[in-house]
């Protein structure tokens, strides 16, 4: 028994020693050749070695184009056949196979060990890269671009500080660059850094030229602002270049101080075309009316007015320096719309529609009453007169007078002289052809009704529009 025993625990210890021994053995087999059930990128890699794989796979790889970022942000592609651009993967799998194959490749005998890997580098074609490199659109704007600093003028932007000392490129730096990011397996470039951009320094003529250029930058941070109601006029530095004089060749004139000079005809001028944009009074406009049709109606009473003397006052003294506004500036009006804008009307109005005998009072846009009036006689020349006109004031029982009569109203609301909107209890029907026979002296004549509810809910100033 005991020889027995001995015997089994020998064969024991030989079958772990063999068993030992081919750990060992395809433990340093794994070293340099992967294990069983190995995928890198698709690629079959079992028993092959680093070198066998990384051909397979330099076969397999499409190679995306180079990508070079300028310090503008400006994108330019190399296309990596061009450059002979070759992806290497020896790095990336060498520090695979230290990691995984030597311990862990028994692990793949249970499931598959499948893994993707980026190149450790690219290899490509030294000349190629220099030469496609310096035929880029922005190395080539490089070699033309003027060296010093001149303040010059563009019409739609206005003066400005051509710089050109300023974010010079070094082509060898660039070059190296790219060249470091394409051996660590990079092909996007970003050249915004690593000493690809640098500045020459200033001689006497460039630091003049930056003084001068920082008392623009004080004038055009005037922080002027029209506030025109529904629209803002800000003064950009093309605004504010546009009132500075300036000699034939655009440079700018300087008075013994050195201040720039402020053009005073130019000011005027431009107050004049901002009055000539905004101003309606006396002029004529459309009209989309309640009917659906568009009309032509001139503003009588109602109307936009600026008051010019008062601005090119206001806007030479504080271009000048006399004031320093931060905030918005209304304008000064001769006559101001009760709504400032372009459209002076805007969506608050009374309209009045002489053809069909209705009045609408709109509110922001909204229909908030409507009715069937009776405006002035036509058979007797008193017909209502037509144009854009405006609630000037509200009344409560007042006795209208004529020549040839005394009428009292609860209601009164003057928009023309001696025509205005009230109400008439001694008419008992409204709407159709009464006026042409029947009619008033000249006022819209309004259900009682109708014309206590209107009171109420019409502000002095609202615009009225009145047409046939």
């Amino acid at each position: 028994m005991k020889k027995l025993s001995r015997f089994l625990v020998l064969v024991f210890l030989c079958g772990m020693l063999v068993l030992l021994s081919g750990f060992l053995v395809l433990g340093m087999y794994y070293r340099n050749n992967f294990p069983v059930n190995t995928w890198i990128n698709g690629v079959y890699c079992t028993g092959k070695t680093i070198e066998q794989v990384n051909r397979e796979l330099i076969l397999q790889t499409k190679v995306s184009d180079v990508v070079i970022i300028d310090a503008a942000g400006r994108e330019w592609s190399i296309a990596s056949e061009t450059l002979e651009l070759q992806p290497d993967y020896t790095a990336a799998l060498k520090a695979y196979m230290k990691k995984n194959a030597t311990v862990l490749w028994m692990q793949n005998m249970q499931e598959p060990a499948i893994v993707s890997l980026e190149p450790s580098q690219y290899n490509w074609n030294e000349e190629k890269l220099e030469e496609v490199f310096k035929a880029l659109e922005f190395i080539q704007e490089e070699g033309t671009r003027e060296k010093g600093c001149t303040i010059r003028f563009d019409e739609e932007k206005g003066y400005y500080l051509y710089d050109g000392n300023k974010a010079r490129l070094n082509i060898a730096n660039m070059l190296d660059n790219i060249k470091t990011c394409l051996s660590g397996g990079r092909l996007s470039v970003n050249l915004a850094g690593e000493n690809c951009y640098e500045d020459l320094k200033d001689d006497a003529e460039d630091g003049r030229q930056r003084a001068l250029w920082g008392q623009l930058q004080d004038y055009f941070d005037c922080g002027i602002t029209y506030d025109m109601g529904t629209e803002q006029i800000s003064f950009t530095p093309a605004l504010l270049s546009s009132f500075l004089k300036a000699d034939e060749n655009k440079k700018l004139l300087q008075d013994e101080t050195g201040r720039f000079v402020i053009d005073k005809e130019r000011v005027e001028q431009w107050v004049e075309e901002l009055a000539a944009q905004y101003n309606t009074c006396g002029t004529e406009r459309e009209f989309r009316s309640s009917r659906g049709d568009i009309i032509n109606v001139e503003y009588s009473t109602y109307g936009t007015k600026l008051d010019t003397k008062a601005e090119k006052e206001y806007l030479v003294e504080a271009l000048t320096g006399g004031k320093t506004e931060q905030e918005k500036h209304i304008p000064a009006y001769v006559q101001e719309g009760f709504v400032r804008g372009l459209d002076d009307i805007g969506d608050t109005y009374i309209e009045v529609d002489m053809t069909e005998q209705h009045m609408y009072y709109y509110v922001d846009g909204e229909l908030q009453l409507e009715t069937d009036v009776v405006t002035g006689n036509t058979s007797r020349r008193r017909g209502t007169p037509e144009g854009i006109n405006f609630v000037y004031n509200k009344q409560r029982n007042r006795i209208l007078r004529g020549a040839d009569y005394a009428t009292p109203v609860k209601y009164w609301m003057p928009v023309k002289g001696a025509v205005g909107i009230h109400d008439a209890d001694w008419r008992k029907e409204f709407g159709g052809e009464i006026y042409k026979r029947n009619g008033s002296h000249g006022c819209i004549n309004t259900p009682p009704e109708v014309m206590a509810e209107l009171y109420d809910m019409v502000e002095i100033g609202t615009p009225v529009i009145m047409f046939y």
